[in-house]
């Protein structure tokens, strides 16, 4: 069996060295090993093992944290978890202390107080799409401090305080909220809430202003029935699983006298049972998933903290961007949203987290030499060792800004090469490094110019027949392809060296757009307006344009490379507060995957290469940048020459 000991995966996984302490025998090229910019990514647990096997193919099923060395490919592979909180649309009306229900892609906010804002508590109810929050139908009853668990069209909420604890229950539909007359029998505010609307689970609470409750009790679509009693009575906490399988945490044993508290206890149904602590004492938190895998996030104190628990310890992992408490909450423990909260300022904001399990073998950014001009909304051609950057804006007005500085890039560093003859932003470009093409662009106006650069000097040659600005684009000098654009295109022409020819138009207006692949086999993804927009993906035969696999998280203003079978799309604008994404994802011609993001997120980049050897340059990360980044793909880490056999 071949080894390789855990020391030399973990190094792998964070761009460390390679020496003799390793466990490897014989050096490994560092051009053979895709070094990663990635930060929170899980290293090679003890209970893995010490040595890495190598197999002839890869093992079924893998567990995270397993790496293995697959002799036929020349692979090392292995499953790590990049771990990390991002922003996300803010909720419309700022409020804490709301019930939460759904997933990261269709969540449910409900209640809550507004506070300063009055009247207070509130009825307010939205619905969160993955993008953006839109209002809908209110409650029927105000109040905050109540429990929400469920589906976006199946959610239930419980308790809360209006002028005083309640135990008023109600169901939502997804349209409309229905009061069920059958309250909670002990009314309370500050509880945990768990399970489905129809086999629900209520546990905790104030009933008073100076008693905490121990009582739980349990929800079949029509009734609350007295279940067992928590071992510690308490309020603010938080509670993840199902009613016959659930797991609550955190608290406040003594309506703030003593502080929070860090107790677990698991239910079977009928009895509560304490288990391993939190590493963080909290009130407050947030809270999502099941009886062996769950998040606890946020909280008072310490605000960020978030900690995964399964089913036996709990381990801390990436904090949240903003510090707050009385969260809402929805999702999974690998995909959980916490909604606006307390603590700091603003109230409204929304926070989404991810866990994507990935392999080394997938790929990694590594840093490239930096441009010499910052700028956003240029154009991108060639390859990552012959690599093409023209246009764009640099700095305002928006008129001087606009620049005609071409750049040529060695694999290393980037050179200054001939000027476009007109300066323009929102350009488009596709081709080589000695035979580029530039098409549209904005002035001030929509342009239609084309010009052809030869690896030194560029010509004006044939013109757009629709005007337009920040279009998708791909193929060559004499084979190009353009489509979509500013004003929300759907136009698409072809260039065959000297004239542009109408084609089929894109089932989805759009701009800020990316595309690759050839004239006649082309893919378009993202682009402007909506979030719809920002996941649509189609590609084209020469002839028409058909829907396919939407990304999973897209953006406007992002780049592409690659063909419309094997692309690559990466960088963009999801939604505010994050206007710069560090998402990549690649497609094989049916869906699309994510895979580890750059090290810079930004929007408005340029973009070059293939699937497996691209090219990121340029763009905004809110104000404008020179960063260059270098995509590789599935690499050969080693051969079986280099393993110590035993």
């Amino acid at each position: 069996m071949g080894i390789i000991t855990r020391n030399f995966a973990n190094n792998i996984l964070s761009g460390g060295t390679i020496d003799a302490t390793d466990g490897i025998d014989g050096a490994i090229p560092s051009s053979n090993i895709a070094n990663s910019s990635v930060t929170n990514i899980t290293t090679v647990p003890a209970s893995i093992g010490d040595t890495i096997e190598s197999v002839a193919s890869d093992p079924s099923p893998v567990t995270e944290g397993q790496f293995w060395y697959n002799s036929t490919t020349g692979d090392l592979k292995g499953l790590v978890q990049l771990k990390a909180w991002s922003a996300a649309g803010n909720i419309n009306t700022a409020r804490y202390a709301l019930g939460g229900a759904g997933t990261t892609t269709a969540a449910v906010a409900f209640g809550g107080d507004k506070y300063p804002v009055t009247p207070r508590p509130a009825n307010n109810t939205e619905e969160y799409s993955g993008y953006t929050w839109a209002s809908v139908n209110n409650m029927n009853t105000a109040r905050s401090t109540l429990t929400g668990l469920g589906t976006q069209t199946s959610a239930l909420a419980a308790g809360g305080f209006t002028t005083t604890r309640v135990g008023t229950t109600e169901e939502y539909d997804g349209t409309n909220w229905t009061s069920n007359p059958t309250g909670l029998t002990t009314a309370r505010n500050s509880l945990a809430g768990l399970g489905t609307q129809t086999s629900a689970l209520a546990a905790g609470g104030a009933i008073n202003d100076t008693t905490v409750t121990a009582a739980t009790e349990e929800y079949d679509g029509s009734t609350w029935t007295a279940g067992g009693n928590l071992n510690t009575a308490r309020r603010l906490l938080a509670g993840a699983g199902t009613q016959t399988a659930s797991v609550v945490f955190g608290g406040d044993t003594t309506l703030g006298t003593t502080g929070p508290v860090a107790s677990t206890e698991e239910y079977d149904g009928s009895v509560w049972t304490s288990v391993n602590s939190m590493n963080s004492a909290r009130l407050g938190l947030g809270g999502s998933g099941t009886q062996t895998f769950a998040i606890a996030f946020g909280g008072n104190p310490p605000g960020t903290a978030t900690e995964l628990y399964d089913g036996t310890n709990w381990i801390t992992t990436s904090a949240m961007g903003s510090g707050r408490y009385q969260i809402g909450n929805a999702g999974i423990a690998t995909a959980a949203l916490a909604i606006s909260g307390t603590g700091t300022s603003p109230y409204n904001r929304t926070e989404e987290f991810n866990s994507t399990i990935f392999s080394p073998a997938t790929g990694a950014w590594a840093s490239g030499g930096n441009m010499g001009t910052a700028r956003r909304y240029l154009a991108g051609a060639g390859t990552q060792t012959a690599g093409l950057g023209f246009g764009g804006f640099t700095v305002p007005p928006a008129a001087a800004g606009n620049t005609t500085a071409t750049e040529e890039y060695d694999g290393a560093a980037w050179a200054a090469g001939g000027n476009m003859n007109t300066a323009r932003r929102g350009i488009t470009g596709c081709g080589t490094q000695t035979a580029g093409l530039g098409f549209g662009g904005y002035t001030g106006i929509q342009r239609d110019l084309t010009e052809k650069y030869d690896g030194s000097t560029w010509t004006v040659s044939g013109t757009l027949g629709t005007a337009r600005s920040y279009t998708g684009g791909c193929g060559t000098q004499t084979a190009g392809l353009t489509f979509g654009g500013a004003p929300n295109s759907t136009a698409t022409e072809s260039f065959n060296g000297s004239t542009w020819t109408a084609g089929g138009s894109l089932n989805s207006g759009r701009q800020q757009l990316a595309g690759a692949g050839t004239q006649t086999a082309a893919i378009a993804l993202g682009g402007e307006p909506g979030a719809n927009t920002r996941v649509a993906t189609e590609s084209y035969n020469g002839t028409s344009w058909t829907s396919v696999g939407s990304l999973n998280t897209g953006g406007s203003g992002l780049a592409a490379a690659g063909t419309q079978t094997a692309a690559l799309g990466f960088g963009g604008y999801v939604s505010t507060p994050n206007p710069a994404s560090t998402t990549t994802e690649q497609y094989d011609g049916t869906s699309w995957t994510s895979v580890p993001p750059m090290a810079t997120g930004r929007r408005a980049l340029g973009g070059a290469g293939t699937q497996t050897v691209g090219l990121a340059f340029g763009g905004t990360t809110g104000s404008n940048t020179a960063v260059t980044e270098e995509w590789s793909g599935p690499q050969t880490t080693a051969t079986a020459s280099t393993l110590t056999t035993s």
